[in-house]
């Protein structure tokens, strides 16, 4: 969780390119600049406050690590299997809550099977959302 964290602090870093309106990004560029399909594929760490940043980082994203029961892998992302407990729910949608003020382009869903089955979060989102989940959560998707 450290390297993903430095990662995102080194990438939440860059400054985006201002682009006049009467201008055409050039394609390496589009992908810094908000296109049409939405905010780019980076994540923001800045969007949290220091103190809301260390407790993801350091507490909520590791003891989910240690509750996660299984991964799926979807087309377009993964998803992630937890204990249907009061205290698992609670975990990963404060985790889910805080992960799309940073990672806005994620598309972030949670359920529980019918009968008593499990709590599922899933992870996914347009093209290049899924090489992004696997890069950044490498430790999860094992």
């Amino acid at each position: 969780m450290k390297h993903i964290f430095r990662v995102i602090t080194a990438v939440s870093m860059i400054t985006p390119t201002v682009i006049s309106p009467a201008s055409e990004p050039a394609p390496q560029l589009r992908s810094l600049s908000q296109s049409e399909e939405g905010s780019p594929l980076a994540c923001n760490a800045l969007a949290l406050s220091p103190e809301v940043r260390k407790r993801h980082f350091e507490q909520v994203g590791p003891a989910l690590l240690k509750l996660k029961k299984s991964m799926r892998e979807l087309p377009d992302g993964y998803e992630f299997e937890f204990p249907a407990s009061k205290s698992a729910y609670q975990l990963v949608t404060e985790w889910a809550f805080d992960e799309r003020l940073c990672c806005p382009f994620l598309e972030i869903g949670l359920r529980f099977d019918r009968e008593g089955g499990p709590l599922w979060l899933r992870l996914t989102g347009r093209a290049g959302t899924k090489e992004f989940i696997k890069l950044e959560l490498a430790s999860a998707i094992q």
